[in-house]
């Protein structure tokens, strides 16, 4: 069985940074379309980063600048755990993560981690 997991989320100051990661797990195939998605509380999902056909994906403009998103190297272990970056934080990035991986013709879903960013 094929899941992804999210882990990293937590509470930071506003200017502070934090690093998630987000790991597919239950394939020895490399995962080679992703996103990377947040949900505030009363708004709808916004896709932030990803990628897909093995490269990057634009970044949306509300993080661009500020988050970046790189991946373990395709010839290890690590070749389907993303590594998103956040940077200068602010209360707006209060949020649920998400990582959604494509495989199989499905998207599967993580169950989120909660970043919470205090003023």
């Amino acid at each position: 069985q094929v899941t992804v997991v999210e882990s990293g989320g937590g509470l930071v100051q506003t200017g502070g940074s934090l690093r998630l990661s987000c790991t597919v797990s239950g394939t020895s195939l490399v995962i080679d379309a992703m996103g990377w998605y947040r949900q505030a509380p009363g708004k709808q999902r916004e896709f932030l980063a990803g990628f897909i056909g093995g490269r990057p994906r634009d970044y949306a403009d509300s993080v661009q600048g500020r988050f970046t998103i790189s991946r373990g190297d395709l010839r290890g272990n690590a070749k389907n755990t993303f590594l998103p970056q956040m940077n200068a934080l602010q209360p707006d990035d209060t949020a649920v993560y998400y990582c959604e991986a494509r495989f199989s013709g499905r998207d599967l879903w993580g169950q989120g981690t909660q970043v919470t960013v205090g003023a």
